[in-house]
């Protein structure tokens, strides 16, 4: 879109907007303080990234008040700014916080993966409720600061894995307690992620900045580098001063269901095989085995990840002329006396293979559906919000399955098999894998 063109159509307020300066403060600078339940009203909600992914987080809390709006790209924000025109507008999320501290009760982060920490740490301590986009956070030491801070902050929170909120994990948790294929051995997950460039070794050339993008505010805390249209929009995920890689992407959807009913943890060690390895982009394909060990409730488990149109070996138990799922992902849970075959990156539909074997469990032996159903991944959280029961993905649970997938990027990252002490969170054989635990933050 052409200046004249985009100046008739967009928001006066944002552009107006754009000429103020930068503030160049960090959570640490933000007074302390404790969450309080929202009760009697509407929630007052601003929303953090507000293009693609964002659009719809913005739609999904918009029974509440909208009293702000953040985005660094006014092309991407337009639309959204155009639907809620009594909603502020900003660029920098610390200016808004700060400014509208008083009027904002909670908060929904949906940027891209580097800047979830910064903007969510802020907004948590200055007790604001928070909803942030998967994976939970850019690092793995991230993760579990966020984790704790919402807990000491009292604030609810959620992260953006609806399925968490589906029908099908709560059915597998009634399967596996009647332990339909016996104790759980392998889990084989997979998906045809990335969908956007990846292997890409060097920084891409200096171009024209547009005129709408605060290239400044987009990169944050990441390290400064010119801009390229190759690093934005959804391109970012490829680039690991940015993403999280196609794990990032997909990883903690497909996770999610295993994670949660096999009580999966933390794992003792991972290992990753790529096409290369290098320290701009995740590969174009990877394959990371990881090995949790043996609890109270179960033996121990091995789970490998394929990405890239990688997938395992086709299970024996399938009949011939039938596929294992392709898209966005698929999965394999190999138990001591069966195989369930899972058909999407949700968990929402699975089956036992072969087909004869289902229909004896159907008859003979299906359990009862006892689980209640969800009252929906965004309404979860805006009762917590309210001073309900805590949202199903909060941060007790998300930051330790986004620690999960994180590890994998620590395998990918380091070409060597990682053993992994989740305790001290640290990597005890491969020392110079603990550079990419966590990572320097630019002033910006």
């Amino acid at each position: 879109m052409k200046r004249r063109e985009f100046m008739k159509t967009a928001s006066l307020g944002a552009v107006a907007f754009a000429a103020l300066p930068n503030i160049g403060i960090t959570w640490a600078d933000v007074p302390s303080r404790k969450g309080k339940p929202i009760t009697g009203r509407k929630l007052n909600v601003a929303c953090i990234g507000i293009g693609g992914k964002g659009n719809q987080d913005v739609a999904s809390v918009a029974s509440e008040n909208i009293v702000a709006l953040c985005d660094v790209d006014l092309i991407r924000a337009n639309s959204t700014f155009k639907k809620h025109p009594g909603a502020k507008q900003y660029r920098d999320f610390r200016r808004m916080l700060i400014e509208m501290d008083d009027q904002i009760d909670a908060v929904t982060i949906s940027t891209p993966d580097h800047m979830h920490f910064p903007v969510a740490m802020m907004a948590i301590k200055m007790g604001k409720h928070v909803f942030v986009q998967k994976p939970l956070t850019h690092t793995i030491a991230e993760a579990r600061e966020l984790t704790e801070a919402a807990r000491k902050h009292e604030v609810a929170t959620q992260m953006g894995i609806q399925g968490h909120s589906m029908s099908g994990i709560r059915r597998m948790r009634e399967w596996y307690a009647a332990k339909a294929i016996g104790e759980i051995k392998e889990l084989h997950i997979w998906t045809n992620r990335p969908i956007w460039p990846q292997g890409i070794t060097a920084p891409l050339p200096a171009a024209p900045v547009p005129y709408t993008l605060d290239w400044n505010l987009w990169q944050g805390v990441a390290p400064e580098r010119p801009y390229n249209k190759g690093y934005l929009p959804f391109k970012w995920r490829a680039w690991w001063d940015y993403g999280c890689g196609a794990l990032g992407d997909i990883g903690c959807h497909a996770i999610d269901c295993a994670f949660d009913v096999l009580k999966l943890g933390s794992p003792t060690s991972v290992e990753a095989v790529c096409d290369q390895f290098n320290d701009q982009t995740a590969p174009k394909w990877s394959i990371v085995t990881y090995q949790f060990p043996e609890t109270a409730e179960r033996g121990p488990i091995k789970f490998v990840w394929y990405d890239g149109n990688k997938s395992p070996e086709r299970p024996q138990e399938l009949e011939a002329g039938r596929k294992i799922p392709g898209g966005i992902g698929g999965q394999l849970w190999y138990g001591t006396k069966g195989t369930i075959m899972v058909n999407d990156v949700y968990c929402r539909s699975f089956r036992m293979i072969p087909e004869v074997k289902m229909r004896d469990f159907a008859k003979n032996r299906m359990p009862e559906k006892t689980e209640q159903k969800s009252i929906g991944h965004y309404k979860e959280w805006l009762r917590a919000c309210r001073g309900g029961e805590p949202a199903g993905a909060n941060f007790d649970y998300a930051g330790p399955l986004t620690e999960l997938v994180l590890l994998g990027n620590l395998a990918v990252r380091s070409g060597k098999k990682i053993e992994w002490d989740s305790k001290k969170m640290i990597c005890t054989n491969v020392p110079e894998a603990n550079q990419f635990v966590k990572k320097q933050y630019r002033v910006f």
